[in-house]
């Protein structure tokens, strides 16, 4: 039992110290350290645009390395990690971003669901109220007094046969 712990504990610290891995490649890294964790930070906002659930800076793929280059030249000019950014959205759009700005888009991307459901269950609860009132107006809740004396009738007749 002792040697199924020892792996499984060694198992666990492979996968602890697999997971921070990046796909920065050490051709991309700035010298200055500064703008390098500047650039990394950055590399976490941005939405690789082929992988599209993983940052530029966990993606392989082609186009993410081009954003990362992009965002370290960017960088090394002098541009603000707010510029860059706005750069980086002007040339890719907002879905480049892995959390969106709260704008009118994203309001109705967010608020059109509840909207519906609201609607939808005020409907709902309108014709249900409705249907209610339409079935006591009918008078469909009581016995007319025929059928109250022949339920009375009948209920008297299977008295006397028990």
């Amino acid at each position: 039992m002792t040697g199924f712990r020892q792996a499984l504990a060694a198992f666990v610290l492979i996968l602890a110290f697999a997971a921070p891995a990046a796909a920065v490649n050490p051709d991309e890294v700035l010298d200055d350290p500064a703008l390098e964790a500047r650039a990394r930070t950055l590399s976490l906002e941005f939405r690789c645009l082929v992988c599209q659930n993983q940052s530029i800076d966990d993606s392989n793929a082609e186009l993410a390395r081009d954003l990362r280059l992009l965002v370290r030249e960017r960088l090394v000019q002098g541009d603000s990690d707010q510029d860059v950014i706005e750069y980086v959205v002007s040339r890719y759009g907002e879905f480049v971003l892995l959390k969106p700005r709260f704008s009118m888009q994203t309001v109705l991307l967010w608020g059109a669901p509840v909207a519906i459901f609201l609607i939808g269950a005020t409907v709902m609860l309108v014709s249900s109220r409705g249907r209610d009132k339409s079935v006591a107006k009918a008078g469909g809740g009581g016995l007319t007094e025929a059928e109250q004396s022949e339920l009375a009738k009948l209920l008297k007749d299977r008295d006397r046969e028990v």
